[in-house]
């Protein structure tokens, strides 16, 4: 027997009080379709489901209740609401009795699915209510998502003289495989504005991602400010790739970005790439150059070049200040340090770096994560190593006990061409078609214990893109084939029913006025397929 948690008591003798007060009339009949939730084109896709062929109708008369006393949870509510109200004009009250009231969707804490783990829930929909029960705030949001792609883009055909949107009923229980579900933009080679970054959010936040990384800093760009070292932004954050000016977020632009994630329950992973990748910075302030002599402004794409003075104290002053000023303002736990292509830095200098500003990235209470190439220095195993390109370093990482990131370039990097008709993209990893994006087991993918793996990240550099639809061309559908390959069983993952999902996508996508690669693999249902093809 389940002990039942308090808090989850007085919700439910809430709404029975709240029923049972409720004046009698004559219930309404409404003439819904037949659904089958087995049928619906959710991705990811759930661990257990079960359809009861039935469907809850999403109308005028549909109110929202949350548990009290449980945190986050009255939030949640209110963004279902909201997103209710996106897609259909309809104004879904939050914890508001009102007398019309003919059904309900619930959203109540689960001290049982807690023990399972901490982004669990369990959905049932049945014909007056739906009952949303999740271990955490996050949980819920995850349920949430799930309950937005099962209701219809258009209400249903019906008797009613008002529109009803059905949703399939039945019960779904879900958890995700992978506790760490990341994506990484480029901001440093090509900048993109807070309202791009608060897209991207968005639309990853669908797909049930919860970590967003940000390159904040390369040879070609300084992109967040630090008030301590301010010719970074004047000076370094003032170009970019090619011949446009560049930009950057100052630290409120920045904390704007980390609240609008975390009401999407996404973690903000900043990065200052280094010792190499940092040109930008040696230009702003000439003292941190490795090589003694001051820089030029470089907005190219070659790479390797760069390196910090390893050696000397105002190196790591600075390095201080900057870890200090960024950590103050992102409450996630972790500071990348980059890490990779230190062509020119020497391997003795490289290591006594890397040890060095671990120890700065643990004064400020976050747990360092670098490319696979940090594996080479002497790290503890509250860091975690991101395997971009280097199977020898990925097993280094192995046996030392460091958890990894899997980002594979040859399988998970964005900016790889789909194919050769893309029109942005790079190809020194190969072409990455969408069946390829999703057809490998990261779980497995060059020997990488599971119990090592914390999840996918998905990067996207920005040499050959430089607005958000470009951004989003690169992106979308791959990135949707990464958010099921992070949440669902491996056991679940199948292609030929993927792809069918991945197609009924594109009335959303469309909806959210994404330019999506509309890949020849797969079979679009647009609303707009003249445009597409």
């Amino acid at each position: 027997m389940h002990k039942i948690c308090p808090s989850v008591f007085a919700f439910s003798l809430m709404l029975f009080v709240f029923f049972s007060c409720k004046p009698e009339k004559e219930p309404r009949v409404l003439n819904l379709p037949k659904t089958d939730l087995s049928q619906a084109d959710l991705i990811p896709k759930p661990a257990l489901l079960n359809a009861s062929y039935s469907a809850f109708p999403l109308d005028q008369f549909t109110a929202i209740q949350t548990a009290p006393d449980s945190l986050g949870f009255e939030e949640v509510g209110i963004f279902l609401s909201e997103k209710i109200k996106d897609r259909t004009q309809l104004q879904i009250s939050v914890n508001t009795e009102f007398p019309e009231q003919e059904s309900v969707i619930y959203i109540q804490q689960s001290d049982s699915l807690s023990k399972i783990n901490n982004e669990s829930y369990a959905l049932k929909i049945n014909k007056d209510s739906i009952i949303l029960s999740a271990a955490s705030a996050s949980a819920a949001f995850r349920g949430v998502q799930t309950l937005r792609q099962l209701m219809p883009m258009k209400p249903s055909d019906s008797i009613i003289n008002y529109p009803v949107w059905p949703i399939a009923s039945g019960t779904i229980n879900d958890t995700p495989f992978f506790e760490y579900r990341g994506a990484m933009l480029d901001v440093a080679r090509h900048f993109f504005t807070v309202e791009d970054v608060k897209k991207y959010i968005d639309l990853l936040a669908y797909y049930k991602y919860n970590v967003l990384h940000l390159h904040l800093t390369d040879d070609q760009g300084w992109r967040i400010e630090i008030k301590s070292w301010p010719k970074l932004t004047e000076i370094g954050g003032a170009t970019e790739v090619g011949t446009e000016p560049g930009g950057f977020y100052t630290q409120e632009d920045y904390k704007a970005i980390v609240a609008y994630a975390a009401k999407n329950h996404m973690t903000i992973v900043p990065e200052v790439d280094m010792p190499g990748h940092t040109n930008a910075a040696s230009v702003a302030y000439p003292i941190l150059n490795g090589n003694g002599k001051t820089p030029e402004i470089y907005r190219g794409t070659h790479v390797g070049f760069s390196t910090f003075d390893t050696r000397k104290d105002t190196v790591y002053q600075f390095i201080d200040d900057v870890v200090r000023e960024i950590s103050a303002i992102t409450p996630g736990p972790y500071f990348h340090i980059g890490g990779d292509e230190s062509h020119v830095t020497q391997k003795n200098d490289y290591i006594y770096f890397v040890n060095k500003v671990e120890q700065i990235v643990q004064k400020y209470d976050k747990k360092m994560i670098g490319w696979d190439e940090v594996a080479t220095a002497d790290i503890d195993t509250s860091s975690v190593v991101q395997f971009w390109q280097s199977k020898e370093n990925a097993e280094l990482a192995v046996t030392k006990n460091l958890k990894v990131i899997m980002s594979p370039a040859k399988k998970a990097y964005l900016d790889m061409k789909y194919d050769l008709k893309s029109e942005y993209g790079l190809n020194w990893a190969g072409y990455v078609p969408v069946d390829t994006a999703y057809v490998w087991k990261p779980e497995a993918y060059e020997n990488i214990p599971r119990e090592n793996i914390l999840g996918i990240e998905a990067p996207l550099w920005s040499e050959t893109i430089s607005t958000i639809s470009e951004l989003e061309y690169l992106a979308f559908p791959r990135a949707i084939g990464y958010a099921e390959l992070n949440w669902s069983l491996p056991e679940q993952r199948d292609w030929e029913n993927y792809k069918v999902r991945l197609g009924n996508q594109a009335p959303f996508l469309e909806s959210m006025d994404v330019n999506y690669y509309p890949s020849p693999l797969i079979d679009w249902k647009t609303q707009n397929k003249a445009i597409k093809e």
